[in-house]
Parts: structure tokens; sequence; C-alpha cells
């Protein structure tokens, strides 16, 4: 191992040490109380260095993977990487003068390859998978998820399996299918995880989404990918903000970003921007939680926009008046101006 990993996963609710190769299944001893809890990589951040984060990271490495030693791959591994990371700090001047927050910024995952914060966990989920040997790499996803996985498991040279639902958007499947992987479309999310299990089963594919019915873990190798967020937060502050808001959805994204969070503890004690419409829940809900004085203007508020608005644009485009054609004249150029004023 290299770094701080040490090679192994513990339970994070009872403690109980498992192997890597017990990654993908769930703590059988939380799972005899009715609990489905992920076991997640073990790191000694003694081993890091005191100079971290104070120091630079290795520039050397490429995307993410100059975060390489708190994150849980091998010594002689080589990254899977498309320079993912590195995202801008926005600060939101006008909607935190709307919402009383002065220090109001906003973490841009949109810029990433895929355009999504997914990128981090693909890459490090997809580092281990091949580190490991594996030839297929699955992933249960109706969008994001899948697109990152399918672009990396192409950068890898490993087959990739996308599950999605026939729900999702015509945009999504291309996307997942230009990078080469193979998307078939299920009826309902449960068929999916089904599916998913038994070719697991059968086949020995490498997971990098949960699978599991109720919903519950992830790819823990992959999760610690979104600790760099935190990372990056912290260095582009110069401190850690009081507040991250961050869409949930199954909870890989914040409980990735807590352990990033957790890591530097022990080490060292309207703007522009187009986003899919999961992505601005988090702007949205600081309005409830200024009102309900979780957050007040003296704290540093981080918003994580997790994706571009550019994977659904029907979303956007059935808000929006059709685009006229008209004739090269002024006064039809002013028209159309005073309509869509």
């Amino acid at each position: 191992m290299s770094g701080a990993y040490l090679g192994r996963l513990a339970c994070p609710r009872c403690r109980r040490d498992y192997p890597e190769s017990a990654a993908f299944t769930l703590c059988p001893a939380c799972g005899q109380q009715g609990q489905h809890v992920n076991p997640m990589p073990v790191y000694d951040t003694a081993l890091v260095g005191p100079s971290w984060p104070a120091g630079p990271p290795d520039a050397s490495r490429p995307g993410i993977f100059r975060y390489r030693d708190l994150l849980p791959v091998g010594a002689g591994t080589e990254p899977v990487s498309l320079d993912e990371g590195g995202t801008p700090l926005l600060r939101l001047s006008r909607v935190g003068s709307e919402v009383g927050l002065p220090e109001l910024y906003l973490k841009d995952e949109s810029r990433n390859p895929t355009w999504s914060y997914k990128d981090r966990l693909a890459a490090v989920g997809v580092t281990k998978a091949r580190e490991v040997g594996a030839e297929v790499v699955v992933v249960s996803s109706t969008g994001n998820h899948g697109a990152a996985t399918a672009a990396y498991a192409a950068a890898a040279g490993l087959r990739c399996v996308v599950l999605t639902l026939e729900s999702v958007p015509l945009t999504m499947k291309v996307l997942m299918q230009s990078y080469g992987a193979h998307v078939v479309a299920l009826r309902s999310g449960p068929d999916r995880w089904l599916l998913m299990r038994e070719a697991i089963r059968a086949h020995g594919w490498v997971p990098l989404s949960g699978f599991v019915n109720p919903p519950a873990g992830s790819n823990p190798f992959g999760l610690d990918g979104y600790k760099t967020m935190a990372y990056e937060i912290v260095e582009s502050l110069g401190r850690a903000p009081d507040v991250v808001v961050t869409p949930v959805a199954y909870g890989d994204g914040i409980a990735g970003m807590h352990r990033g969070f957790a890591d530097l503890l022990t080490l060292a004690r309207r703007e522009g921007v187009y986003l899919e419409a999961s992505a601005v829940v988090p702007l949205a809900a600081l309005h409830t939680l200024t009102e309900r004085g979780v957050v007040s203007e003296h704290d540093t508020v981080v918003c994580v926009a997790t994706s571009t608005g550019l994977k659904d644009i029907g979303a956007t485009a059935s808000l929006l008046p059709p685009v006229e054609v008209i004739e090269p004249d002024l006064a039809a150029l002013e028209r159309t101006m005073k309509v869509q004023s």
C-alpha cells in the first residue's frame, strides 16, 4: 500500500475489520441487527506527515491523485485519470446578498471531464478495479454515475455495463453509449439491482455503485474519491467552511466529503453557472436554512453544484419560450425582445 491507506476496511458502525475482498458485501455483523452498513477504507493519517495539507499536494500526479496518499490505491498502481478535480470555488456575490450570506461560495463540479462530481468516484473506483485485475465494471445509474464510469472504464481499457431505466433522458443514454459502455434499460430500480447482483455473483464483475434493496452503500474505494472535494475546498479557502450544502441522493457524496473533512481535522486540527436541476437544490435550500437560523451571515457557506444542466436540456427547454425565426429586420428583433423581456 502507499501513503496512509492500510489495505483493509472497517465498518463505520461496529468497527469490525474486513479484507479488501469483502468491500462489496455489507457488514454481516450489522446485517444481523437489521442495519445495512458499507465497510470503508481505513487510514493512518499519521503516515502522511505533519506538512499536509499545509504543504502543496503532489502536482506531478494526475487529477485527484495528487492526493494519492489519502486514497485507497496501491503504491505500484497506475492511476486512471482524465484530469478530474481542481474545480473552481466561485464566490456568489449576488445570491449571497439576496439570502444574507456574504461569504457564499459554489464548488462547480460541472467542470469535471464528464461534467459531474461522479468523475471523482469513477477515477478511484476504476483505478482500484484495474488494480485487482478486473475485466468488467458494472454500474446501476440513471445518468451521471453511468457516464463517469463508462468514461473511466474506457480510459482503463475495461468493459463497462450500465443498467439504467427506460425513463432516462436520451441525452444521458447517448452519453453513456458514446464512451463505449454496453447500456441496457430496465423498468424499475429494484430490477436493476437484482440483475446487477446476479451478474456480480455469476461473472465476478466489479460494482461501481450500490446494488442492494433497499439502497445502501456503494463502491467504498470510489466513494473516497469524494474526499478530494473537501481537500480542495479547504485549499481554496485556506480553512474549512462553517457549512457545506450538497444534494444527497443515496448519500455517497456527502459521506465522502465528511470523510475528507475528518481527514483534515486529524491532520490539521446568479452567477453565470448552468446547473442540473438536482445541483441547484443546495441554493434553493439556503433560504430555508437562513430562515431557520441554521446558517447566519457570519458563516462561510459552500454549496456543491454536482452536475451541469446540459445533462437534461429538455427540463430547461420546457421552461423557455420557443426560439423564433424572424426576418432580418430590426423592428422584428425588437418585437421579440419586448415579448421575451
